[in-house]
């Protein structure tokens, strides 16, 4: 059963002073975790971690990352200015992104981040737009169907990213004929695993490409980067990862292939988000209805977006009521937001304790992926961005959207200068 990392009674004084509902993060959870992530590649002398901005682009969180060590990995134009504002340059920016805007390569070669390229025809827009440079790094895409021993992974065939491996072969002399001295590898073949078997079957696929571009076009190939893909246990029952044992297993991998070709010295580097943060996130709302028709409804004072990923995907994620963790989960509820939208459900038949109005839910594992894809349809207003300290104090960290803010963009305009806020 999964525990939630703040008490009933803690959670009930928070609301005193920011009402729910609320994202909440466990500082002491990032950072243990990320030691762990690091202890896992100590092997390897150059290892870095560019935490995905895109999960929870909240410069207070990424600060304690920084603190951490990990770098951070952009894929837009306001990521690139948040990594910008907060001090990062150089190496500790990766720009990874796709049908990219000039405007955006021409803000990571400012801040000389390492570009990650996308596509074959980015050589040629980059170049255009804003200048190669000489350290580049060309996304992969093997195509077909990614498998495991326990089946089918995911189908890169199908996505849009990445070169073909005859791409990133003429990419490579291409740019080596442009002047770029120092070259990187970068793949992502499948979301969200929860198995040990995915970094090291990606990193055999990614250091045999290693070695057969360094033999064809003779480019320095200084980093690999293993991006993201390693998943949580969303479900009760599923058994996390032992980013340990991913570890070893890339190291196992990496001294079967890249040290005998003399590529001892390569640099490990991975782009988690999810990892990283979801676990140490909760959603913590509070039951404002309930209904009972055809089904059994519990409303909460949170919605869709609050946490998209229900009703985007589908996606589990688990619920305690606060206070009941001990009752017996008797009653079948479907969980609701307040969206003209029949998917704005957090949980479907979910079995849980009686609930009665005004008791608090915590929606476990939206650390990362939960506020950051958050949007405004029916001029639903996000919520605050919380953040428990190590010393058991909490610190907002993002204020609450008011009515002003949704109204903002209409500031240029006397239509709504009546507006009372």
């Amino acid at each position: 059963m999964k525990k939630p990392f703040v008490s009933k009674e803690q959670l009930e004084k928070i609301a005193t002073q920011y009402p729910t509902p609320f994202h909440i993060y466990d500082e002491k959870g990032i950072r243990e975790n990320a030691r762990k992530l690091k202890q896992a590649f100590s092997w390897n002398k150059g290892f870095k971690e560019y935490f995905a901005v895109k999960a929870t682009p909240n410069p207070f969180i990424i600060n304690i990352l920084r603190e951490e060590g990990c770098g951070v990995d952009c894929s837009s134009l306001t990521e690139l200015m948040l990594a910008e504002a907060l001090g990062c340059s150089g190496s500790e920016i990766m720009f990874s992104s796709n049908a990219t805007p000039a405007e955006e390569f021409i803000k990571a070669r400012q801040l000389d981040a390492i570009i990650n390229l996308d596509d074959y025809t980015h050589i040629d827009f980059l170049e255009k737009i804003a200048s190669i440079p000489d350290i580049i790094s060309c996304r992969y895409n093997p195509g077909g169907v990614f498998k495991t021993a326990n089946g089918i992974m995911d189908h890169p065939g199908d996505a849009k990213y990445g070169f073909t491996k005859e791409q990133m072969v003429d990419g490579f002399k291409k740019l080596k004929e442009k002047g770029t001295k120092i070259f990187g590898i970068h793949s992502f073949l499948a979301s969200n695993t929860v198995t040990e078997e995915y970094y090291p079957i990606l990193a055999k696929i990614l250091f045999e490409l290693a070695v057969e571009l360094r033999d064809k076009t003779g480019v320095e190939i200084k980093f690999i980067n293993l991006s993201g893909g390693i998943g949580v246990p969303y479900h009760p029952d599923e058994q996390p990862n032992d980013i340990l044992a991913i570890g070893e297993g890339v190291k196992k991998v990496y001294e079967e292939i890249l040290v005998p070709a003399g590529m001892g010295d390569v640099e490990i580097y991975t782009e988690l988000g999810r990892f990283m943060l979801a676990p140490y996130g909760h959603l913590v709302a509070r039951a404002i209805h309930e209904k009972h028709i055809y089904k059994e409804y519990i409303g909460l004072d949170a919605c869709a977006v609050d946490l998209m990923r229900p009703a985007m995907y589908g996606a589990y994620h688990h619920i305690t009521v606060m206070g009941k963790e001990d009752a017996p989960c008797d009653h079948k509820y479907d969980i609701t937001g307040s969206l003209c939208e029949n998917n704005d459900k957090f949980a479907i038949d979910r079995m849980l304790p009686k609930i009665e109005i005004g008791d608090l839910l915590v929606i476990h594992d939206t650390g990362a992926h939960g506020y950051a894809m958050g949007y405004n349809y029916n001029g639903k207003l996000k919520s605050a961005e919380l953040l428990l300290k190590e010393d058991g104090s909490v610190q907002l960290i993002r204020r609450a959207e008011t009515p002003k803010d949704y109204f903002a963009t209409f500031d240029f305009s006397d239509i709504l200068k009546n507006m009372k806020y």
